[in-house]
């Protein structure tokens, strides 16, 4: 079976190894596991720690997803 050219990974994926990939898999993972962590710490502490924790960690669970899904950067036009 061929794949058609258009239907081909990009390039930085296709010359990634795939133990490589695991591994970057593995950490974006591990670092939104210790950010829901962190933040379920912060509410020990304190509420309103917590709050802050929160909204931090919203900002820092997207990153990660996008980072996971190799979203391009945006250009803006002027």
């Amino acid at each position: 079976m061929v794949i058609p050219p258009t239907k081909l990974p990009p390039v930085a994926l296709r010359d990634e190894s795939p133990q490589r990939r695991v591994q970057r898999r593995l950490l974006q993972i591990a670092l939104a596991a210790a950010t829901v962590f962190a933040t379920a710490w912060c509410y020990q502490v304190h509420i309103a720690l917590g709050l802050t924790a929160t909204f931090l960690a919203k900002h820092i669970l997207v990153a990660i997803l996008a980072a996971g899904l190799r979203l391009p950067i945006r250009e803006i036009k002027s």
